[in-house]
């Protein structure tokens, strides 16, 4: 059958279908726990949470499903130069959005605190509390800390934008690799040419891996019905995720108005924008985000963008100014169907049978 797939006997999981694990306060327990029960892989992206906050999703997770669920974590989380910025970068970056902030009636921020990096306190959780799937992004891991999750009997996934990075995790010894095409929605996790030069589509790259390399492939970007994981076990990969169609979900954690524009028709327009966090990510383009295009160099890195953004986008979403925001999605959201998690996991499960059955009639 076509869910019989190395990825569905190393997750062990039931059917190869995979929720992306979104970051940012976006997972829910609910959204994890009903695709796990459904035969999925339900994921959990905790890249913004303290090992304490870690610890306690992990138990609500556990305590909602006894079956497999992946945490997400980010192995580069931040871009400033020893998580600092410059008076002159901030003063670039106020003049630039001062704006924005007028219009939306609030003052300008004070220049972000240094950020310091949580991943090496994050990654000492999932040693301890054994997640079945640990997947990263955003870089490699030594080969020896991959080992010593292995041991553990944690199933290591990691994420390629390109070909080149696809190479670079399979010599660190990954147990499978996410070919993200472009055309996701969310942070694109490019870590070795710049993310704006790593543009490769979904099916190009897991022809390329599939090719190139050994390691099984999970292929993310531009999939929210059967047909899409049809189409890409097809093309040699082993197993779908599929992000904007389960963030749509009434289960995810997005805001009531985010999973509205998903379904509406300002969802057909998606942006590549670093206006937001610092780093590169793909969401329904918005008006702060057309404006500032070419203007990259006077953003702050990730994540002090974010910081420093976030009273505007508090403002915005309380005077209901949608268009000074960003809402993640994905190319993919004009054909999105389902507001039930458990229903799209239905759907998707009939359709892919349903394409399989047709190929064998033919």
């Amino acid at each position: 059958m076509w869910y019989n797939t190395k990825a569905t006997e190393m997750l062990g999981i039931e059917y190869p279908i995979l929720q992306g694990p979104f970051g940012g306060n976006l997972s829910s327990v609910e959204l994890v726990a009903t695709v796990s029960n459904a035969g999925g892989l339900g994921g959990y992206g905790a890249y913004t949470m303290s090992p304490q906050e870690i610890y306690d999703i992990d138990r609500q997770i556990k305590a909602a499903t006894s079956k497999p669920y992946n945490l997400n974590l980010w192995v580069s989380d931040t871009d400033a130069v020893n998580g600092n910025i410059t008076d002159e970068q901030y003063a670039q970056a106020t003049k630039l959005f001062k704006p924005y902030f007028d219009e939306a009636g609030i003052a300008l921020p004070e220049k972000p605190a240094p950020f310091k990096s949580r991943f090496e306190n994050q990654l000492q959780v999932v040693l301890d509390i054994r997640p079945k799937v640990f997947s990263f992004m955003f870089g490699t891991l030594p080969a020896s800390v991959l080992e010593q999750l292995r041991k553990l009997g944690i199933v290591t996934v990691g994420a390629a934008t390109t070909l080149d990075e696809a190479i670079a995790l399979e010599q660190t010894g990954v147990d499978m690799i996410i070919a993200s095409g472009f055309e996701a929605g969310g942070h694109r996790p490019s870590f070795m040419a710049t993310a704006e030069a790593s543009t490769t589509g979904t099916f190009v790259l897991v022809q390329l891996l599939k090719e190139k390399i050994k390691t099984p492939i999970i292929a993310a970007g531009g999939i929210a019905n059967g047909r899409g994981i049809a189409a890409a076990l097809t093309l040699g990969a082993d197993a779908a995720q599929i992000g904007t169609a389960f963030l749509a979900t009434d289960e995810s954690n997005a805001l009531p108005m985010h999973r509205e524009m998903l379904f509406s028709n300002a969802a057909k327009y998606t942006t590549l924008s670093r206006a937001f966090t610092g780093r590169l990510g793909r969401g329904i383009t918005s008006r702060i985000a057309k404006d500032l295009s070419g203007k990259e160099n006077q953003f702050l890195p990730f994540p002090l963008q974010t910081t420093f953004m976030s009273s505007l986008r508090k403002a915005a979403l309380d005077k209901q100014k949608w268009d000074m925001i960003l809402f993640w999605g994905g190319q993919i959201a004009p054909i999105l169907k389902h507001r039930k998690a458990k229903q799209l996991m239905d759907s998707l499960i009939e359709e892919t049978t349903a394409h399989f059955n047709d190929v064998k009639k033919h």
